[in-house]
């Protein structure tokens, strides 16, 4: 029934709860007066008067179905605060007395009428309305205690003035038994008050248990440097998304949704020049950002370092322009400890259902797309498409069959000559991976390498190679020299570094004839690592050279931070030299490297005007196809004997 429920079990104050509670009794009090009001004017009909037994019984039965009425309608919010309780809890003491005072009075009026049945009526309807009213006032003690006094004190009072022994011993009866309802009523609501002390103090303790947990869920899901969602909120939330796409079974196509990945741009170079603690700075003013310019349906968490998850419950082309902005806002200036810092962002996006239909292809594909931009466009923003879905799979092949390659017999050295132009004579020699694969076929060395470094066996790789181009060398005439590259992995393995050295000492190979090449992206990984692997292989004579110089950020920083020798030009100055402008930056270059003391390299000579062009700006050695194509150490000791009759004077690097 409506009144018979609670509107809420929450925390609540006593008077409150003993609202609620009388709120399930207080029809049925109304209503036991109202039948039993009824019944006993029906048996006074033509023994008292008509203003008795009809005018005041209606009435009064009218005025306690308002009450019901108005007990049966749900509570209005004041009535459920503290003080709006006390209120309704007075009024109702007030017209409980009221109600008892008026029902008492007209059936002692109505017991100077009548025989003697009834009379022992008006008898039965004290007792047992008083009785029954005392039950429903259960929870409001204050209103039972008034309306049993108000009640049994004139009824008693009546009977002992009227003098039938009888009635006497009813009213007394009747007395004695209301007290000890009203005792026990009291223990009754003692124990209703310590239950909701009890249910409010559990309720208490589980909302603290609730906020704790909240805050460990919090904690648990939240970065503390950034206060951006964490890597555990980031994949909880993408495995959220494809239960809510895989979960309908419809036969409409899922909405589609992006997951992205944003790497930030030279954020480890600042890392490691301005310390840590500036970089923690950076990274919680980015993530400010981040937070900022984020907005639904979208969702921004950081990875982990200094990358950031982002996904977007909505289509690619909504998607790539809301990450398009974050990049945008994170190239903008950040000011921290008084310097300005400028980073860039590069992001990869893959799509659902196109790109993958589980978290770990999804991921797996933006993070595939954001290498993609990183390695042809920095700080770009790229979807994953099926050109680069094919790129994976051929990666995942060369892998394959790279883990159960033998190395020593598949991996092959070829030696590209190295021109002193002033005698167009072979200088020097840079040795090349070249992998032919029982497989695969003929695999292009830059996708082996790739592969390598992937497995984590590329110092296998570079040992297994330097061992070949060592046996090579062996065999090349003493003025020619050998330049060998290593990876980044390579100079941060301080055994494979030993293992290098130790390789060259037992040898009879001067180790003034081995160049070590290194790129400029190998030394951004850790440069001081870097430096100490160089140091350690110039001290027993080895030379050093920079290669690719031009195409990195740092470039003139690497000149002066590095111990090196010689300076290898990347080809894409060449191919600029048939402008005013790409002359003179050749030329600035090669008057920077005499002023640090380096020899130059020109790669990438691959027309007779390339080579006029460089020799003129003073590059004593170049490389290139023009010159030489790279080829097996048989080939090579084959072409020198064809257009060396002699040996060329040594030529000092």
């Amino acid at each position: 029934m409506p009144f018979s429920r609670n509107p809420t079990t929450a925390d609540q104050p006593l008077v409150v709860a003993k609202i609620l509670h009388f709120r399930r009794q207080a029809p049925w009090m109304y209503a036991l007066l109202s039948i039993n009001g009824a019944a006993l004017a029906c048996s006074y009909i033509g023994y008292a008067p008509r203003i008795l037994t009809h005018a005041v019984p209606a009435m009064m039965i009218l005025l306690a179905l308002w009450r019901i009425i108005a007990w049966v309608l749900p509570p209005t919010p004041q009535m459920l605060t503290e003080t709006g309780a006390r209120i309704v809890i007075r009024r109702t003491t007030v017209l409980g007395a009221l109600f008892a005072i008026a029902f008492v009075t007209w059936a002692l009026c109505l017991a100077r009428y009548g025989g003697p049945y009834q009379q022992a009526h008006v008898v039965v309807f004290i007792g047992t309305t008083v009785l029954g009213c005392l039950f429903c006032l259960t929870h409001l003690p204050t209103a039972a205690n008034v309306v049993g006094v108000l009640v049994c004190v004139p009824f008693l009072l009546f009977c002992l003035l009227n003098g039938n022994a009888v009635f006497i011993g009813i009213a007394l009866n009747i007395a004695l038994v209301t007290l000890v309802f009203m005792i026990v009523l009291r223990d009754m609501h003692r124990i209703f008050e310590n239950l909701v002390a009890s249910r409010n103090a559990l309720f208490a303790e589980r909302q603290q248990a609730q906020r704790l947990s909240d805050e460990n869920r919090a904690l648990a899901h939240t970065d503390s440097l950034t206060g951006l969602p964490n890597r555990r909120y980031f994949f909880g939330a993408l495995e959220a998304l494809l239960a809510s796409r895989q979960g309908t079974a419809t036969p409409k196509p899922p909405e589609p949704f992006c997951v992205g990945v944003l790497d930030l741009d030279r954020f480890k170079a600042i890392n490691d020049t301005y310390g840590h603690v500036c970089g923690d700075r950076l990274l919680g003013a980015i993530g400010a950002r981040l937070a900022a310019d984020t907005f639904a349906p979208m969702t921004v968490a950081r990875l982990g370092g200094d990358e950031f998850g982002v996904l977007y419950d909505g289509p690619p082309e909504q998607a790539e322009p809301a990450i398009r902005h974050l990049c945008e806002s994170i190239h903008r200036p950040i000011a921290i400890d008084g310097l300005e810092v400028t980073l860039g962002c590069s992001a990869g996006i893959a799509v659902y259902p196109e790109a993958g239909t589980t978290a770990h292809a999804l991921f797996d594909r933006s993070d595939y797309a954001l290498y993609h931009v990183k390695a042809h466009r920095r700080g770009g923003c790229e979807v994953f498409s099926h050109e680069q879905e094919a790129l994976i799979r051929v990666e995942q092949r060369v892998e394959a069959a790279l883990q159960v390659a033998c190395l020593e017999r598949e991996l092959e050295v070829h030696y590209q000559p190295i021109f002193d132009t002033r005698s167009m004579t072979v200088s020097s020699v840079e040795a090349l991976a070249r992998w032919k694969s029982p497989v695969l076929g003929e695999v292009p060395p830059e996708t082996m390498i790739a592969a390598a470094e992937r497995l984590g066996i590329i110092n296998a790789v570079t040992l297994t190679l330097f061992a070949r181009a060592l046996e090579g060398l062996a065999v090349l005439p003493d003025p020619i020299s050998l330049s060998f590259n290593l990876s980044a992995q390579d100079l941060m393995s301080r055994t494979t570094m030993r293992e290098i050295v130790r390789m060259i000492l037992a040898t009879n190979i001067s180790p003034t004839r081995i160049v070590f090449e290194v790129t400029e992206t190998s030394l951004v990984t850790d440069m001081a690592t870097a430096r100490e692997a160089l140091e350690r292989v110039r001290s027993v004579g080895v030379r050093t050279a920079l290669d690719d110089f031009g195409t990195g950020y740092s470039s003139l920083g690497s000149l002066q931070e590095l111990p090196l020798d010689i300076l290898k030009i990347d080809r894409t100055f060449v191919n600029g030299m048939a402008t005013g402008t790409g002359r003179s930056m050749v030329a600035a270059i090669r008057n920077l490297a005499q002023t640090l003391s380096l020899e130059c390299t020109m790669e990438g000579i691959e027309t007779e005007s390339q080579l006029i062009e460089v020799s003129l700006a003073g590059y004593r050695y170049a490389q290139g196809y023009l010159l030489g194509r790279p080829m097996p150490i048989d080939a090579l000791l084959m072409t020198l004997r064809e257009h060396h009759v002699q040996l060329p004077d040594p030529v000092p690097h």
